[in-house]
């Protein structure tokens, strides 16, 4: 949930500032897609072993989510005018 939100936010924010449609998606992906490394490396370092698998699954879940949709925008084309 808190993933999708973020790559929509990201999206309807880029959109609103008037952003192409790359730009868009790049912004979206980049608000979408967390790095829980750091969630996982603290729970490792001051709790048992188990207390890190939210953080390692919850990464999983945004690669493969950031994958899903990269995926699915790489099937759609993309038109953006030229500079003259």
């Amino acid at each position: 949930m808190h993933n999708l939100g973020g790559l929509a936010a990201g999206y309807a924010v880029a959109t609103v500032a008037r952003c192409d449609v790359i730009d868009r998606r790049t912004i979206a992906i980049e608000i979408g897609m967390q790095n829980s490394g750091l969630g996982v490396t603290l729970a490792n370092q001051f709790f048992q072993p188990l207390a890190a698998l939210p953080g390692a699954l919850f990464s999983l879940w945004h690669n493969l989510s950031g994958i899903a949709l990269a995926r699915h925008w790489s099937r759609k084309a993309t038109f953006v005018a030229s500079e003259a």
